[in-house]
């Protein structure tokens, strides 16, 4: 009798249990150790429960060999081993750990690792905020960063994926300039690789701005439309960007604008040496970087594995500031083009390994 009661007077407390305690239960507990994270700061390893998926969010400072500390951050899957490494090189302005999360979420979902860093000037990194001073130091920084974590032991098998937006397009393409046979493959959002032909401004204004730059670098002159007006669909993200307190919203500074300049240029004229996979995608209503550059782009490159997607109404950023129905689209097809490379990479990999065991059988 007494053990009846006990089990009734169980099932009743069981009852104020419900699903929502539970909901904010994981809440409370998650408040926790971001507060705990906040004080600790520095290195942080926290698990995110977005989409409903566990996924691993890592996120550090690392002194790199120009003595800068640089933040970088990397998110991959809680429960199975990635099918490969992405990395992320973020716009012009932007940063990796809160804009770009959206865009890592979604690639963990789909079963890769993602890892990004912010340069200097950009995001929770040192230095000016949206000053560019020598694009050249970047790209050093990127690679160095990228390279550390391609050859740990656990990773030197796994395939190895560019992804940037914008400048990051630019910087992807740079990063496999500086190692031609080292990247696997590269997806390519609005890539900054060339400046239109009916955007070019004359000689006597690029001259005047290298003048400007070498005496007032960090001033903001470049007279430029609002950024994110033109490059964020999405009036939601437009106000995130413009929130976040890691994004550079004034107008370029004149070293930025020089070095930006100088880059474009000097990936116009080498086009042809992109040799790597790619996917280059563009909204055909871009008015940051023009439809037409990534054609040439497509069109130049001797690659032969080649991908171009146009969007028809999309405009700049096409990995964040879409309308959702949109980033469905275009995740789509990234995660489609990843997938065909991945599963390509294993039967290589089976190839290789069954030859490896004829050999054996054989001697």
């Amino acid at each position: 009798m007494e053990n009846q009661e006990n089990i009734v007077k169980y099932e009743e407390a069981s009852a104020f249990i419900s699903p929502a305690f539970c909901g904010l239960l994981i809440i409370y507990i998650y408040i926790i150790i971001i507060i705990i994270i906040m004080i600790v700061g520095c290195r942080v390893f926290v698990i995110s429960f977005i989409y409903f998926e566990p996924l691993f969010f890592l996120q550090e400072y690392i002194v790199n060999s120009r003595g800068i500390k640089v933040f970088t951050c990397r998110w991959s899957p809680a429960n199975d081993q990635p099918k490969a490494l992405i990395f992320l090189c973020h716009g012009y302005g932007m940063e990796c750990s809160v804009s770009m999360r959206g865009c890592a979420t979604r690639l963990v979902k789909a079963g890769y690792e993602v890892h990004g860093m912010d340069c200097e000037g950009h995001g929770k990194s040192p230095g000016l905020l949206g000053l560019v001073s020598d694009f050249d130091n970047l790209i050093d920084d990127l690679s160095e960063h990228f390279t550390n974590i391609c050859e740990m032991r656990e990773n030197r098998k796994k395939m190895r994926i560019l992804m940037g937006e914008s400048m990051g397009g630019a910087m992807a393409l740079r990063l496999h300039r500086k190692k031609p046979d080292y990247w696997d493959g590269a997806v390519l959002v609005a890539p900054m690789c060339k400046i239109a032909d009916d955007m070019k401004p004359s000689p006597v204004v690029v001259k005047i701005l290298v003048s400007l730059s070498r005496i007032i670098p960090t001033w903001k002159l470049t007279p430029t439309p609002d950024i994110i007006d033109i490059a964020f669909r999405d009036p939601k993200v437009r106000k995130e960007v413009r929130t976040n307190r890691y994004t550079y919203k004034g107008r370029p500074r004149l070293q930025t604008s020089y070095q930006l300049y100088k880059a474009s240029l000097d990936l116009e004229k080498r086009l042809e040496e992109v040799s790597l996979p790619f996917l280059v995608l563009h909204g055909e209503d871009d008015k940051v970087t023009d439809p037409s550059v990534s054609k040439v782009l497509y069109e130049s490159a001797r690659a032969t594995d080649k991908k171009l997607k146009l969007y028809p109404g999309m405009w700049h950023s096409l990995s964040y500031g879409e309308l959702p129905e949109n980033l469905d689209t275009v995740f789509s097809d990234i995660v489609e083009w990843l997938d065909k490379r991945y599963s390509a990479r294993c039967f290589e990999l089976e190839d290789q390994l069954k030859h490896a065991n004829d050999k054996v059988i054989c001697t």
